[in-house]
């Protein structure tokens, strides 16, 4: 930690061994940092939320989901693409048509918790 920022939040420095160990202990590896970092930024984008939301409810096509976010299939195609490979949604093909869903019913409660979190503040 920086000494100036700690003078600035604390009055005296002194580091709270059995608090430190505590945190240490609970920290994640890198690589799981890393994967968290890269969802959360994922999840920062206001198509890719819109995109989720409307397949919490059911599953859709690239087309459907143009309609209700008002942009193009492409763009909705990108978005997808990228959320696939972070495992957020998955899909089914049927004929020429594929069809897509959330993964699971996590991202469906990280979702709605975010959302139920800024409701009530």
């Amino acid at each position: 930690m920086n000494e100036d920022m700690c003078q600035v939040s604390c009055q005296v420095n002194v580091i709270h061994q059995k608090q430190v160990m505590q945190a240490t202990e609970n920290m994640p590896g890198e690589l799981l940092v890393t994967e968290a970092a890269e969802l959360f930024s994922l999840l920062g984008d206001n198509s890719r939320l819109r995109i989720l939301r409307a397949l919490n409810t059911t599953e859709l096509c690239v087309c459907d989901l143009a309609a209700i976010l008002n942009i193009s299939s492409s763009a909705v195609s990108h978005q997808l693409r990228l959320m696939r490979t972070k495992g957020l949604v998955r899909y089914r093909k049927e004929g020429k048509i594929a069809y897509y869903s959330l993964a699971d019913s996590y991202v469906q409660d990280v979702l709605s918790n975010i959302l139920e979190h800024l409701k009530n503040d």
